[in-house]
């Protein structure tokens, strides 16, 4: 399949970013993220959607080399264990993880739901009662989700953020890693012990690296065909 020709400047730029942007596993230790960049990508997984428009995550920058390290031992998607470098943590210019709130504060009617609705989004009682409602009904009949569940689909809105974060940086010309590859209980532990953060209210649920890339990828970029991930109807 050809790829997509672009018709205008915007569109170049969107698919230009796409094309160029790879998992960079080593990133040019040398070379950092600026503030104003930064901030910027930032903006972006705060601008991000939610369900409901709640916002079920929270984002940790970490930027000591102290504190990453804490995570290498059982960080094996970021700590170059399998090309015998430093990995991602040793050479990201930033390095972030996303946590997904937990049942504690996203089963329906929460007080966290309840404050963010009248603080932040600062909406009427009455239109805070209709989304209490259907937020019930959301979870309980629609999507039947409870417990740990709740957790999974808080990760999800955090995956929506991580990708308009990934896209922004692609787009100023950042390289980016999403990050998987890692113990959820050992990386709970040090999250609790070492950054305060309560297990009861948040989860890790994405790490994600951002710097410039060491190296050119070795490979093409392989997608399949657009056919056969599309179907018209």
């Amino acid at each position: 399949m050809k790829d997509i020709k672009p018709t205008n400047d915007v569109q170049a730029q969107i698919l230009e970013a796409f094309h160029s942007r790879h998992a960079t596993k080593v990133f040019d230790p040398t070379r950092k993220i600026s503030d104003d960049e930064f901030n910027t990508i930032l903006e972006a997984a705060r601008l991000s959607p939610s369900s409901f428009g709640f916002e079920p995550w929270q984002i940790l920058v970490v930027q000591s080399p102290e504190k990453r390290e804490l995570f290498r031992e059982f960080s094996w998607g970021a700590n170059g264990a399998f090309n015998g470098t430093a990995g991602q943590l040793g050479t990201a210019s930033h390095f972030v993880i996303f946590l997904a709130h937990t049942d504690a504060t996203m089963k329906h009617n929460s007080e966290y739901q309840q404050q963010h609705m009248r603080e932040v989004k600062k909406l009427p009682e009455e239109v805070i009662g209709f989304i209490n409602q259907a937020f019930q009904k959301f979870q309980e009949h629609d999507f039947k989700i409870e417990g740990e569940q709740i957790t999974e689909w808080s990760a999800r809105q955090a995956y929506i953020a991580l990708g308009n974060v990934m896209t922004t940086a692609a787009l100023l010309g950042i390289d980016s890693c999403p990050i998987e590859g890692f113990e959820m209980d050992k990386t709970i532990d040090v999250l609790e012990e070492y950054f305060g953060v309560a297990p009861k209210l948040y989860k890790p649920a994405v790490m994600v690296a951002l710097g410039y890339r060491e190296n050119e990828p070795p490979f093409a970029k392989t997608r399949r065909d657009m056919d056969q991930i599309v179907s018209w109807f």
